[in-house]
């Protein structure tokens, strides 16, 4: 069984919303600085593809993606 950990560096956030517009069940901006914020680290598998589509479009690169396929192995 596949698993993916997504985590966010704030500090590189442009909070361009990409991620949000992307996939709003995973991340959302901040109501007071509007930096990502990560709403769910364990992605269920139905949105891994979202998941990586958004850390694509990040400008700021500030979505890092862990893939495990449970053999031991990260991608």
């Amino acid at each position: 069984m596949s698993v993916m950990q997504v985590n966010v560096e704030r500090d590189r956030c442009c909070s361009s919303g990409q991620c949000v517009m992307t996939v709003p069940e995973i991340f959302e901006q901040d109501d007071q600085d509007g930096l990502v914020r990560v709403l769910l680290n364990a992605v269920p598998a139905p949105r891994f593809a979202d998941v990586r589509l958004a850390a694509e479009l990040c400008p700021g690169g500030a979505i890092t993606v862990t893939e495990d396929d449970g053999a031991g192995t990260a991608a």
